[in-house]
């Protein structure tokens, strides 16, 4: 959520940074409802004054009347006057308070709505207007003709599309074998680098509350787009949704931040691939694995952890021995609910392109106000927002496909990386 007093001082500030993200609300029709709202709030605590001054001047009366010896026919009569006066004022601050709710609900319904702003150094525009912030590597040369990650996968026994849609439709698919063995050392791999690293390790649940997707800026406007319950819950379409409601409604102690976390879950999403070549295998489905790094941090530190999660993310990759770069989205191309996003992309053979595995954010103080997430400076004074930042560290499904791809051999096998040998994997993964 911004902050509505940013767009009150400075309305074509906020109006052109989310013009870089191809929005235009409607700011000064916003700045009219904002005025009416809070002239319709002080009316009502003006009028609620009025009613408790009244009842307290009628408490007295009584009191003094019954001091007095009068009895109560005695004492009625001149507060008949001071009653009709409260009548009035009952009748006044209902419709005032009815009045107030209405203007209450279009205006937090305009403030749910806006998207972040982005950056100062975040460009305007959509996914074509991205930037390459650095390669790493070059791509690898086989040297024979590769053989897609779809073809690999079956032909060494790693996954089965066919029973994945027989038990779940569609977008789903089931690892077996090696190919089980392998989705799970990379996400021991992963943890362990995180847990080893000072981050705080957390499993939380997979259904959530709608309280936790309008923290996290999902809801309202992406509602729709993930698996619900019919008791209002909905299953996580990504971990980040659980971890910045781990600290909702709280106010940290400055000396406690930054509160660094990783978890691991399954992600669910309506949206899958298609039998587009960019989307096959396991490159895009209703359910995937993902490793997921989170901070909650003063503002001062958010730039520094931001850069860190980063750094975390590509050494992950480097460390897979995969060819990589990393790229700066543009505006249009950001989440909603995040100021600046840097994506780390390794580098699929048979499409020729980069996919993303790792998107890194910080969402300053938008997440935090949406749930209510403060910290209380250390030296005292006012409690202020912390800033929040997550990282896919990493996710698991679009890996697959860059290792069985850039690490494939001429005979068919794949060698698999050295860091997750640990784990129990042979060094080269062959035909089942």
């Amino acid at each position: 959520m911004l902050d509505v007093t940013l767009i009150r001082t400075h309305p074509d500030q906020v109006r052109a940074a989310l013009r870089k993200r191809a929005a235009d609300p409607d700011i000064p029709a916003f700045l009219t409802l904002d005025t009416a709202f809070r002239e319709a709030r002080t009316t009502v605590e003006r009028l609620r004054a009025d009613r408790r001054r009244i009842s307290t001047e009628i408490a007295a009366l009584r009191r003094e009347g019954t001091a007095a010896g009068e009895d109560r026919a005695a004492v009625l009569p001149p507060t008949e006057e001071l009653h009709a006066t409260a009548k009035a004022l009952a009748d006044e601050l209902a419709q005032a308070e009815a009045r107030l709710v209405e203007l209450g609900v279009r205006h937090q319904e305009f403030l749910d709505a806006l998207p972040n702003l982005p950056d100062d150094d975040v460009v305007a525009g959509g996914k074509e207007c991205n930037q390459v912030v650095r390669t790493v590597g070059v791509p690898p040369v086989l040297g024979f003709p590769g053989r897609d990650h779809v073809r690999l996968a079956q032909e060494l026994g790693l996954v089965d599309h066919q029973r994945g849609t027989a038990l779940g439709g569609r977008g789903y698919w089931v690892y077996r074998g090696e190919g089980a063995a392998l989705e799970w050392a990379l996400l021991n791999h992963f943890l362990d680098a995180h847990r080893k690293a000072g981050y705080e390790f957390v499993l939380p649940p997979h259904l959530l509350t709608y309280e936790a997707g309008y923290t996290a800026g999902q809801f309202p406007k992406f509602a729709g787009e993930v698996f619900r319950t019919d008791d209002d819950h909905f299953l996580l379409p990504t971990a980040e949704t659980a971890l910045v409601n781990l600290h909702r409604g709280e106010t940290l102690d400055e000396r406690e931040l930054p509160r660094r976390y990783v978890a691991y879950t399954p992600c669910y999403r309506k949206e899958s691939g298609s039998h587009r070549t960019a989307e096959r295998g396991t490159l895009r489905g209703h359910q995937f694995n993902k490793v997921e790094l989170f901070q909650f941090a003063r503002p001062q530190d958010s730039d520094a952890a931001h850069l860190e999660l980063l750094a975390r993310a590509e050494e992950l990759v480097a460390g897979l021995g995969l060819h990589h770069r990393v790229t700066k989205l543009a505006a249009g191309d950001t989440s909603p609910a995040q100021a600046k996003t840097y994506d780390v992309e390794v580098w699929l053979p048979s499409l020729g392109a980069y996919t993303e595995v790792s998107s890194v954010s910080n969402a300053r103080t938008y997440q935090a106000r949406r749930g209510g997430i403060r910290y209380r400076p250390a030296g005292g004074g006012k409690a202020a927002y912390v800033h929040t930042l997550n990282a896919s560290g990493l996710a698991t499904s679009r890996l697959l496909p860059a290792i069985l791809e850039q690490h494939q051999r001429a005979d068919g096998t794949v060698l698999v990386p050295e860091v997750l040998r640990r784990w129990g994997l042979p060094e080269l993964l062959r035909p089942a």
